[in-house]
């Protein structure tokens, strides 16, 4: 069980519910991060009494600095504040809550200092999962995912061996445009694809949910933390969102992990692992869930789950590249820049253009993203 944290993304939707799992277990908070939000970095400092905070600007540093005057908090800045969260010695472990690829090389500064590893951000193993793995093995640390998906496949493989595997089966809500044509797809607003049918997230991962690129990344994530092969990881969409993900075995037993959609119960795993604490989160009743349902996804509709494939079997820094562009794109759509059903559009063009280096190392990685970055801006200015 995690005695003391970093956390990296602080602010966030899972940050601030991370910090409500650690209040309620009393588990010591060493450090954390924000980007921008210093109103409510600085209520969570005034609570949890961290010895160090980072921002994303010297100019907001400045600003958190003078507003906790009196309180023994070391406040940094940047990439290099980021890296000081990870690395504050008493930490046992850090939660990288950050979105995007942002979470990378904090991800594997902290994997270097010998910290486990509450992983919610998927853009780390998307981009880099082999690097991040192996680093991991090397060092001798855990890697626990706080994705409700990935949290219960690592559930349904307690206890069991690896080879009796046949399958991994991600389940995916469908999002709130389930069943639409694309046609219908073309005058989504960002007002209407952030309204998610059964969870609350942040905006870009709500996005990503809506396009199915969000599952397509789940698929690339499970393929490094379980080493399994894209024929034998399988996504079913289910609307009720109550089987978080299953995995079905060599004698045609499955074994399923299901609850309340509320992200806290797999956070607190990741934090308690190997034990379960009790708590005070939403229980699942099952007379109020009476019906389960299952589809197979419509990658037609929303090509970015098949373009997750795509750049999964391709390898290298194929999904580096893909995962860049969607980012840009997403960004684009949320800001009215371009349509909800562009984003697909975009990310298949870079992907298209991409040289693909099938053996990178981190620089490479980076250098890819900035690189696709460029170009999805190039192609959402038309």
């Amino acid at each position: 069980m995690a005695k003391i944290i970093s956390i990296i993304g602080s602010t966030g939707s899972i940050g601030v519910q991370t910090l409500d799992v650690a209040r309620n277990l009393g588990i010591k908070v060493a450090a954390m991060s924000a980007n921008s939000n210093i109103d409510l970095l600085e209520k969570q400092v005034h609570e949890f009494k961290p010895r160090l905070v980072s921002v994303g600007s010297r100019e907001l540093a400045s600003e958190l600095k003078a507003r906790l005057t009196g309180m023994k908090v070391q406040v940094l800045s940047g990439l290099e504040g980021m890296l000081g969260v990870v690395e504050v010695q008493e930490a046992d472990t850090v939660v990288t809550s950050v979105v995007g690829t942002a979470g990378l090389i904090p991800t594997m500064h902290a994997i270097k200092n010998r910290k486990n590893i509450a992983l919610a951000n998927k853009e780390t193993l998307v981009t880099a999962g082999q690097l991040v793995m192996e680093e991991a093995k090397k060092q001798g640390v855990a890697i626990f995912p706080v994705d409700s998906e990935h949290s219960a496949i690592y559930q349904c493989l307690m206890g069991n061996s690896d080879r009796q595997v046949e399958k991994i089966i991600i389940t995916a809500s469908g999002g709130p445009f389930r069943g639409r044509t694309l046609e219908e797809l073309r005058d989504i607003t960002p007002a209407q694809a952030l309204k998610h049918p059964n969870w609350s997230m942040g905006s870009k991962i709500t996005i990503d949910s809506a396009t199915l690129m969000n599952k397509g990344l789940e698929v690339i994530e499970a393929k490094w933390l379980f080493g399994r092969e894209l024929d034998k990881i399988q996504v079913l969409v289910h609307p009720q969102s109550i089987i978080h993900s299953m995995v079905e075995y060599v004698d045609g037993s499955v074994m399923a992990q299901l609850g309340s959609p509320d992200m806290r119960i797999p956070i607190q795993l990741a934090l308690t692992y190997p034990d379960r604490c009790g708590n005070n989160f939403s229980r699942l009743d099952f007379l109020k869930c009476s019906q389960l349902t299952f589809e197979e996804p419509d990658t037609k509709t929303f090509r970015c789950l098949q373009l997750a494939y795509d750049a999964l079997s391709t390898g290298g820094t194929m999904p580096a590249a893909m995962n860049a562009a969607n980012e840009a794109a997403v960004s684009a759509f949320l800001n009215n820049r371009i349509a909800f059903t562009a984003i697909p559009e975009i990310i298949e063009k870079i992907m298209m253009l991409h040289n693909v280096n099938i053996c990178p190392g981190l620089d490479d990685i980076i250098e890819v993203d900035n690189w696709a970055r460029t170009q999805a801006e190039k192609a959402v200015n038309g």
